[in-house]
């Protein structure tokens, strides 16, 4: 039976911790007992841990043997704010196909009254992904930073740097992955688009521009596809 996987809140040593709400699900939905084994992700390692404490709101393992994973290309997204629910969705499952960053921007046509509010939403997203990735057995939950502009977003380094376009004709996303690349950084833009001017800054900053086809797909369809082609190219 697979041991159920959790990313640790504290490690020191051969001892390590889960704490506040992280610590009451375990302790109390799924009612652990002194005892019990389970993974633990401990940043860049997973190693096997046997609970030695149970509290309401802290829960300690004793650490033991590392277990051997397979490493996997580095996929960042940037995703143009969009309505909050089906961002939300696209976030959760950018977690569970083992995206290691995800950059909220906001972008040309972003809706201002969610730019206003989306800083107040990363740490929700922060949650979000940590539970997904422990769902899905990842090492580590990825970062979540805070909200930039589109124009800030030009400068972010990364070995292949890629933005989807509704405009873009010739070039499918599946071509502009290259096999061999060890980070990439896919951008999506917002409900409605890039504007001209943001396509014309990419072109400028020598970003590949790709496509997903003819078919006009919402943008957490569209997030989702693009990371599952890329690992597809990339494994």
């Amino acid at each position: 039976m697979t041991r159920r996987r959790w990313i640790a809140d504290e490690v020191s040593g051969k001892h390590a911790a889960l704490i506040g709400s992280h610590a009451r699900h375990l302790a109390q939905v799924l009612r652990a007992q002194v005892g019990q084994e389970f993974d633990l992700a401990t940043g860049g390692e997973v190693r096997r841990g046997k609970v030695v404490s149970v509290q309401p709101d802290r829960v300690e393992f004793e650490l033991g043997e590392a277990i051997a994973q397979s490493e996997q290309a580095q996929i960042t997204v940037a995703i143009s704010i969009f309505k909050f629910d089906r961002m939300e969705w696209a976030i959760e499952k950018c977690a569970e196909l083992g995206v290691v960053r995800i950059i909220p921007v906001i972008a040309g046509r972003t809706e201002k009254h969610l730019a206003g509010a989306s800083a107040k939403r990363v740490e929700r997203w922060r949650r979000l992904v940590k539970q997904a990735a422990e769902q899905s057995r990842r090492t580590s939950s990825p970062e979540i930073t805070e909200p930039i502009k589109s124009k800030e977003l030009l400068g972010v380094s990364n070995e292949s740097k890629i933005v989807l376009s509704e405009v873009e004709q010739e070039i499918m996303l599946n071509d502009a992955v290259a096999q061999d690349a060890s980070s990439v950084l896919l951008a999506f833009g917002p409900e409605g688009g890039w504007t001209a001017q943001e396509l014309a800054a990419f072109r400028e900053g020598a970003w590949k521009s790709a496509s997903l086809g003819n078919t006009i797909l919402r943008v957490e369809t569209a997030v989702i596809a693009a990371v599952a082609v890329a690992l597809s190219v990339l494994h």
